[in-house]
């Protein structure tokens, strides 16, 4: 059993990690106030700066709400740009400014995927600090968007929105090593914006926390809208599939299962490949036959630029969110403008 797994099933040997993880929470803690009382410099940008990152390591959908993010702020007028650490990117340079003609090893899955779906400036870099300078020198955006830089303390914020995977929650609510959080479910009470992903699990929040997040928790579906061809970028609409649906699926993201269950509930039976999260495919990982039909995540399919594949789609999903976080949005955005923050 993997430690993810073990996380996730709350198995009872993870208490022997218990010293590591409060050693964890002790430096993640001090970290932090090294910020909060000003040992440490953040910096603060001309422009808002809204950042949407989670506590757990692991998927939790935060590229969907990216994309949404960006879509909904262009359509009220703003000119929206994203930075990110760009995990697993190798870049010429850092920091990196990411196009449609980027490679993913050059920029990392999801930033180049966020690109290639809304065109938006992107730059990458570790040091968050760098990448919103550079970002802000090359273009005219005037609100960033910082994507999993909530715990990049580095770069004060003015809208902190923390994205929650509704099945699997905060498994054993341990901090790392013992379980998955990055910092203690108590940090959620600081946050502006709590987006659940998908139909929350029984229990998910505690009675307390409940009353404490629940003014500003939201609701989060994906809706999956069309299959677009890997290599033609044809478009089929779901309910216009007229292939087999016995297919292979590809899934190298934090939760496989997910995308698993998505196939299932559109009527396929997907046979389930399991890759590691940021896997840089190969040619032989994805051979299955002539006649296999390949569904990946959109995710996957940027990472494919150099395989040979024919009968290869990826599965396009949005993300849907109710009015109500709109407004909350638009609210916390006036507030910002009006503080200067």
């Amino acid at each position: 059993m993997g430690l993810e797994q073990a996380w996730y099933r709350r198995s009872g040997w993870l208490k022997l990690l218990r010293p590591v993880e409060l050693l964890f929470r002790f430096l993640s803690a001090r970290r932090r106030q090294s910020y909060a009382s000003g040992q440490k410099q953040s910096w603060t940008a001309p422009v808002p700066v809204i950042v949407v990152g989670n506590i757990s390591v692991g998927g939790t959908g935060k590229s969907p709400l990216v994309v949404w993010l960006v879509e909904y702020l262009r359509a009220k007028g703003l000119k929206p740009g994203v930075i990110s650490r760009g995990y697993g990117a190798n870049p010429p340079c850092t920091p990196y400014f990411v196009t449609s003609g980027s490679s993913a090893s050059e920029a990392g899955d999801e930033p180049l995927m966020i690109v290639r779906r809304t065109g938006v400036p992107m730059v990458i870099a570790p040091d968050r600090v760098a990448a919103a300078k550079l970002l802000l020198e090359q273009t005219s955006c005037d609100l960033i968007i910082s994507d999993d830089g909530l715990q990049h303390y580095a770069l004060n914020r003015s809208i902190e929105i923390v994205v929650v995977d509704g099945s699997r929650g905060f498994a054993n609510g341990r901090c790392l090593p013992e379980g998955p959080l990055r910092e203690p479910v108590e940090r959620l009470d600081e946050v502006d914006l709590i987006v659940v992903n998908g139909t929350a699990a029984p229990g998910l929040f505690s009675e307390n926390r409940s009353k404490e997040c629940g003014a500003k928790q939201f609701s989060m579906q994906l809706t999956s809208d069309f299959f677009v061809h890997v290599k033609r970028a044809s478009h089929c609409p779901v309910d216009q599939w007229s292939q087999r649906r016995q297919v292979d699926a590809i899934a190298g993201i934090g939760n496989p299962q997910r995308f698993a269950d998505t196939l299932t509930g559109l009527g396929f039976t997907p046979q389930l490949h399991r890759f590691p999260d940021h896997y840089r495919y190969k040619q032989e990982d994805l051979d299955f036959g002539e006649d296999s039909v390949l569904i990946m995540t959109e995710k996957d399919a940027v990472k494919c630029d150099h395989i040979t594949l024919n009968n290869a789609w990826y599965l396009q999903v949005s993300a849907r969110l109710d009015e109500s976080f709109s407004s909350r949005l638009d609210s916390l955005l006036k507030q910002t403008v009006s503080s200067g923050k």
